[in-house]
C-alpha cells in the first residue's frame, strides 16, 4: 500500500511541473450545450465499411457492413488513424475515461485486479458536476473495482430494460431455434437497445444537457460458430486473400473472422437504433455522436494483448450534429488516441479541463474544414501494456510494453524480453497438452493473454506443422527488447528492422522520443525502474482491494 501511495505522490508531482499543450476552455456560442453519446463496442477494432474506400481493396473492411458507423462518418468526421493507450479492456477505459495515458492511473493500469482511484478526475462525473444528466448502459469500466467506478459505479445505469443483446449471436441462435426468423430474432434483442435508451431520456431533467454511455460486449468473445453466416450473410469465403498476413488464411481462421464481422455488424445495428432514436426525440443536430472500439480483436495473433495496429488501432467516427454540418464527410489522417476524447467531451461542455490529462481535445479538429493531416503536432501516439491475466505466467508477473507510432514506424520497447509475451506455453511440451476444445473455450489453458477462440486452437495445433511453424512463432514466440516496423514497406508489422543499420538513425529518434514522453508524463515503468508495476498488488496473485 506504501507503494501505492509514493507512486500516487509521484504521479502528481510530476503532473505538476508539466504543462501539455494550452487548452482553451471553451462554452459553445449555442444556448444549449451539445449532448454526448458515446457507443463504444468491446473488442471492436478498425472494421467498418467506412474504411474500404479510404484504404483500398483488400482488406476485411470489403467484406463487414456498418451503414450506421457509415452515416456518422459520412455526416461527420472519419479518422483513419486512432488507437488505445492499451490494448485491454480496464487499462484502454481508464485511460479513455481519465484523459490519461493508461499507465498513470494506478491500480486502473491492470486488467484484473484492477482498484479505481477515486482522486483521478474522469470526464462524466466532472460532467456530471456541470449540470449534465449522465448515465450507461452495459460496460464502462471492468473488471475493476467498484464495478464501472468512473462513471459513478453503477449510480448512473439503465440497464433494466435487459442485457441479452450483449450475447447476441448465442440468444440470436436460440431464438431461431425456437421458431423465430432471423430478423425477428433480430428485434428481440434489439428491444434492449431501444428500452434502456428510453429509460435514460425518460429520466432527464427538462432541458438539460446529456451524456450517455452505450457499452455493449457482443463484439468481445465468445461468439456462436457460423452465426457471421447464418445471421448475417458473411460468406468466410469472401475473406479468401484479404486477411492480414499473420493470419492464416485457412477456412478456420476465415469462419471465425466473419463470426466476429458478424458482432461488429450486431453492433452497428445497435446504432442505427439509437441514431434513430435521437432523430425522434429532435436531440440529434444538438449531439455529438462519437463510435468507437477498446481495442483490436480477441483470440487472434497480433491483436488484443498487443501494441501492433492490429492490436491498437480502433475504428473511430464523430458527429456532431449542425456544428461541423459545413465539414461533413470529412477523413482525417492525424495520429489520435482514444485519451484525446475525455477532453474533447469536456472542451465542446464548457467543462475545465483538468492539467492531469495528457489527452488533447479534438475539438479545433473538429471544426477545421481540412481533410488530411489537420493539426501537424499530431504526428505521434504512444501506447502500452503492462498486466492483463494474472496467472498468465507462473511468477504472476507482467509483460511490460510501451510504443510510439508514427506516420512512418511503430517502435516497441519489450521491457522484459525473457518473458512470454502472450503468457507461459502451459502444457505444451507435456504429457497432456491442451485439447482443441479446450483452446477453442478455455482461455486459462495456455499463452493466457489470449483469449480461447477456434483462430488460436487452430494455430496452436499446428505448431510443430512445418507451413504454420513460423505463423505460430511470430504470434506466440519470445519477443527482443525493440522491434521496429517501416511501416512503408511493412504496414502489417511482421518484419522487425531494429537492428538493421539502415534504420538506426530513425531506431534511436523514435527510442529519445518515446522515453521523454515516459519520462515526462511519470511513467512508473521508468521512473521506478517498474517497481511499482512488479510488485504487489499489481503483481502477484490476485489480492481483494483494501
Amino acid at each position: 500500500m506504501l507503494v501505492v501511495w509514493r507512486m500516487r505522490l509521484v504521479f502528481w508531482t510530476v503532473t505538476a511541473l508539466f504543462v501539455v499543450a494550452p487548452q482553451t476552455t471553451i462554452r459553445a456560442a449555442e444556448p444549449k450545450r451539445p449532448n454526448i453519446v458515446f457507443a463504444f463496442a468491446d473488442d471492436w477494432g478498425r472494421f467498418a465499411s467506412a474504411y474500404a474506400s479510404v484504404d483500398g481493396p483488400g482488406t476485411p473492411n470489403d467484406v463487414v457492413k456498418t451503414p450506421n458507423f457509415d452515416r456518422v462518418a459520412r455526416e461527420g468526421v472519419l479518422f483513419r488513424h486512432a488507437f488505445v493507450s492499451a490494448p485491454s479492456c480496464t487499462p484502454c477505459r481508464s485511460a479513455l475515461l481519465s484523459g490519461q495515458h493508461f499507465w498513470r492511473t494506478g491500480r486502473g493500469a491492470i486488467l484484473r485486479g484492477a482498484v479505481w482511484d477515486s482522486q483521478i478526475p474522469s470526464y462524466p462525473l466532472l460532467l456530471r458536476d456541470n449540470g449534465y444528466h449522465i448515465g450507461e448502459t452495459y460496460k464502462v469500466w471492468s473488471p475493476g473495482t467498484p464495478n464501472d467506478a468512473p462513471y459513478g459505479a453503477g449510480l448512473f445505469a439503465f440497464e433494466k430494460a435487459g442485457g441479452k443483446f450483449n450475447q447476441f449471436s448465442t440468444n440470436a441462435t436460440k431464438l431461431v431455434a425456437a421458431g423465430k426468423s432471423v430478423e425477428e430474432a433480430k428485434q428481440t434483442l434489439y428491444a434492449d437497445v431501444a428500452g434502456n435508451l428510453n429509460a435514460f431520456l425518460a429520466a432527464r431533467p427538462p432541458e438539460k444537457p446529456f451524456c450517455y454511455w452505450f457499452g455493449p460486449t457482443n463484439v468481445h468473445r465468445k461468439w456462436r460458430k457460423g452465426t457471421g453466416k447464418a445471421l448475417w450473410g458473411i460468406d468466410p469465403e469472401s475473406l479468401r486473400g484479404k486477411l492480414p498476413p499473420f493470419l492464416a488464411d485457412v477456412p478456420e481462421i476465415r469462419e471465425d473472422f466473419a463470426d466476429y464481422l458478424g458482432e461488429a455488424q450486431a453492433f452497428d445495428a445497435a446504432l442505427g437504433i439509437l441514431l434513430a432514436r435521437l432523430e425522434e426525440a429532435g436531440e440529434l443536430e444538438n449531439t455529438i455522436v462519437v463510435v468507437s472500439g477498446d481495442h483490436g480483436p480477441p483470440g487472434f495473433p497480433h491483436g488484443k494483448c498487443n501494441l501492433y495496429d492490429f492490436g491498437t488501432s480502433v475504428s473511430l467516427a464523430i458527429r456532431w450534429g449542425g456544428s461541423v454540418a459545413k465539414t461533413r464527410g470529412r477523413v482525417v489522417d492525424d495520429l489520435v488516441s482514444l485519451t484525446d476524447l475525455a477532453p474533447t467531451f469536456l472542451e465542446a461542455a464548457g467543462t475545465p479541463i483538468p492539467p492531469t490529462m495528457t489527452g488533447r481535445s479534438l475539438v479545433g479538429l473538429l471544426h477545421s474544414t481540412a481533410s488530411g493531416q489537420v493539426e501537424p503536432q499530431r504526428k505521434a501516439i504512444f501506447t502500452g501494456r503492462e498486466r492483463h491475466v494474472e496467472s498468465a505466467r507462473a511468477d504472476f508477473k507482467p509483460y511490460p510494453q510501451r510504443a510510439i507510432r508514427t506516420p512512418d514506424y511503430l517502435y516497441i520497447v519489450n521491457f522484459k524480453p525473457e518473458r512470454w509475451p502472450l503468457g507461459d506455453p502451459y502444457r505444451l511440451d507435456g504429457d497432456n497438452p491442451p485439447t482443441p476444445q479446450e483452446l477453442t473455450e478455455e482461455t486459462f489453458v495456455t499463452f493466457s493473454d489470449e483469449d480461447a477462440g477456434p483462430a488460436k486452437a487452430w494455430l496452436v495445433s499446428q505448431r510443430a506443422n512445418p507451413e504454420w511453424k513460423a505463423l505460430f512463432e511470430l504470434a506466440y514466440g519470445k519477443r527482443p527488447r525493440e522491434e521496429l516496423y517501416d511501416l512503408k514497406t511493412d504496414p502489417h508489422q511482421v518484419k522487425n528492422v531494429a537492428a538493421d543499420p539502415a534504420h538506426a538513425t530513425a531506431r534511436a529518434e523514435l527510442e529519445n522520443q518515446l522515453m521523454e514522453e515516459l519520462r515526462r508524463t511519470g511513467d512508473p515503468r521508468v521512473i521506478d525502474d517498474g517497481k511499482f508495476f512488479e510488485s504487489p498488488p499489481l503483481a502477484g496473485p490476485l489480492t481483494k482491494p483494501r
